[in-house]
């Protein structure tokens, strides 16, 4: 609890205390009301304030209007009536003190759960000296390629590469996982990780505002900007219900008694309607709306960043409850996106040389199959060697080594070139290779299934998903394979990006409207399509700028298991804020019924506003609790 919050605590539990000994102090008269005004002054007096202000600024129907007339008014009726029965006036403005206490505490344990986020952020960057000193520097002015020191205990300020050392990172604030990842020299490192047990020398190869740590914040940051349709819808309703309701407390003030003179001959009985008037206001405060539903997203949203599942909105949180349909990309997806050489077939020369034209001819690609043809090679690429490069999106890459034209790709690609190729019926990605027009073998380079793809797609149809589809570039064998083991409902392959899109489109047409479909992506490859779905999700997005611009949903890590966890998450989330709006309406709208025709009293008003206020608030805090979901 925060000195705000003690304070406000304070201010009630003295104020109830003063209540209670006046209510039964045997003191009467005007000293009476003096005496209840204390206590009332010491609960009240910023609700007062700040009902003054909008009235000036011409924003009057607020929470803080309605708690000020209500309260007012029931001084007011209290002296017309000669009962001298204060404790309602002072009620109003106690309790509806503690409802504003319990709002506060749930809106600062949903933002502790950001700030535990935002712990990420990195305070320094070492600079190692000529002498071997360190000197600190802040991390926005280290430049790319410079050589940082991170030593055991520290954030890692930058993205890099490890130069030197090896050790065991914790990125539990990224990703949710708890488990140390080991990381050495060649491998890259991300921003927000912290370094547990050895020195590294990293080599930078982002600044600051474009590191992993920045992108996250920024997203965080924004998230609260973007409203869902039902917290739009809330803001519109009491705009207009708020209004609406002050008016119709002023006609049951004033109607009724003048109907009773002038129609009915009978005495006006001011103080009843207008009793019941004060009611009306105090039953209908709509802070139980206007603050649940908001707190339950901005709860959601801070649960799920502590699972390393980053939503950039309440819109997208809103969208993703109701997925039915969701489509995966297969490499970097479900698959490790590691490839590995594991054969040569039909090589019509030495493989070792294979492998070199093949290596050589890719060397200006940073696709993974491009890495694992290098690594297969084992040698330092000579790119002199290499001349005219042309990559052919979807289809391989052509170019000159040594003079000799070489031709790198798949089935497609040989039949664009005129080049006969021998069908494998390897499992796997293969890889023909063609010298100067002639076929000269296939390479066989397998990618490994993730361990836990197969949980996840169960996960996903014991979540109630209707279908789940796979698009990807690799051949119909190889994507058969992989579906039929993972069991997903629908697979296409051989498709370039641009026919991921249309697939997409596709689909979207053949759901119900009010079905949405979840694309899964690495977020690299896959930018058109998670943005052209309902709602994009980006898996093992760390260091990936691509993955946070292009997703609506950021997975902090390569586990597919999460995307049900995100789902889950989602419904929860819009349960808990359906929930709400069911529980302040029926109850206020029940209320406001009974205090019309003068069954309520104003205990019964104030439970309906702050009562009802503090079990909304309660409820939205759920949404906080996402590790057994």
């Amino acid at each position: 609890m925060n000195k705000k919050q003690k304070k406000a605590l304070a201010r009630i539990l003295t104020a109830a205390a003063m209540m209670l000994a006046l209510y039964f102090a045997p003191v009467a008269g005007a000293l009476r009301l003096v005496l209840y005004l204390v206590p009332y002054g010491i609960v009240s007096y910023d609700i007062l304030y700040k009902a003054v202000r909008g009235i000036r600024n011409r924003q009057v129907f607020d929470e803080n209007f309605l708690m000020a007339i209500a309260s007012i008014g029931a001084f007011l009726l209290a002296l017309y009536d000669g009962s001298g029965d204060y404790a309602e006036a002072v009620a109003v403005m106690l309790f509806f003190q503690v409802g504003e206490l319990f709002e506060s505490y749930a809106v600062g344990r949903s933002r502790r759960n950001i700030s535990e986020l935002m712990d990420i952020r990195p305070d320094y960057a070492n600079i190692e000296q000529e002498d071997g000193s360190l000197a600190r520097v802040a991390p926005d002015e280290v430049s790319v390629g410079s050589v940082i020191v991170v030593q055991p205990g520290e954030k890692v300020p930058l993205d890099g590469v490890v130069l030197e050392g090896r050790s065991a990172v914790n990125s539990v604030a990224l990703t949710g996982e708890s488990r140390p990842r080991n990381v050495e020299k060649g491998q890259d490192i991300v921003s927000g990780c912290i370094n547990m047990t050895g020195l590294l020398k990293v080599r930078t190869t982002k600044a600051f505002e474009e590191s992993t740590v920045s992108k996250i914040l920024e997203l965080v940051e924004e998230a609260g900007s973007r409203k869902s349709k039902s917290e739009a819808f809330i803001a519109k309703f009491a705009r207009v219900y708020t209004p609406v309701v002050c008016y119709s407390a002023f006609v049951l003030a004033v109607v009724p008694p003048l109907a009773n003179v002038l129609l009915l001959g009978a005495e006006a009985a001011w103080h009843v309607w207008i009793y019941r008037a004060l009611l009306f206001l105090v039953i209908s405060c709509p802070c139980a709306l206007v603050i649940s539903v908001p707190l339950s997203f901005f709860a959601g949203i801070g649960g799920a960043s502590r699972a390393g599942i980053l939503i950039k909105g309440s819109n997208y949180l809103e969208t993703l409850s109701k997925v039915k349909y969701v489509v995966f990309d297969k490499t970097g997806t479900l698959t490790h996106g590691i490839f590995a050489v594991r054969a040569v077939h039909h090589n019509a020369l030495a493989e070792e040389k294979l492998l070199e034209y093949a290596a050589l001819a890719e060397c200006a690609s940073s696709h993974p199959v491009s890495r694992s043809l290098q690594a297969a090679y084992g040698q330092a690429v000579n790119r002199s060697r290499v001349k005219d490069v042309q990559e052919i999106s979807g289809h391989g890459i052509t170019a000159s080594v040594d003079g000799i034209r070489v031709a790198v790709g798949n089935d497609k690609l040989m039949d664009r070139l005129g080049i006969e190729f021998v069908p494998c019926h390897s499992s796997g990605t293969i890889i023909h290779v063609g010298l100067d027009g002639s076929y000269a073998g296939h390479i066989v380079i397998d990618d490994k299934v993730k361990a836990q793809s197969a949980a996840a797609i169960k996960a996903l149809k014991k979540a109630g998903i209707a279908r789940t589809v796979l698009l990807t570039g690799d051949n119909r064998e190889t994507a058969g394979r992989t579906a039929e083991s993972l069991g997903i409902d629908e697979v296409h392959s051989e498709l370039l990006p641009a026919d991921k899109v249309a697939q997409v489109e596709i689909l979207l047409k053949k759901k119900k409207a009010q079905e949405k479909l979840a694309f899964v992506g690495d977020g690299i490859n896959d930018a058109p399509v998670l943005t052209r779905a309902d709602v994009g999700i980006a898996m093992g997005a760390m260091g990936s700028d691509a993955a946070i611009e292009a997703a609506d949903v950021v997975l902090m890590d390569d586990n597919p298991e999460k995307v049900a966890k995100a789902i889950r998450i989602a419904r929860k989330c819009m349960g808990i804020v359906y929930q709400n709006i069911v529980l302040a309406l029926g109850i206020k709208f029940t209320c406001l019924a009974l205090g019309a025709i003068g069954i309520a009293n104003m205990w019964l008003a104030i439970f309906a506003d702050v009562g009802v206020l503090v079990l909304a608030v309660l409820n939205a805090i759920r949404a906080l609790q996402v590790q057994n979901v």
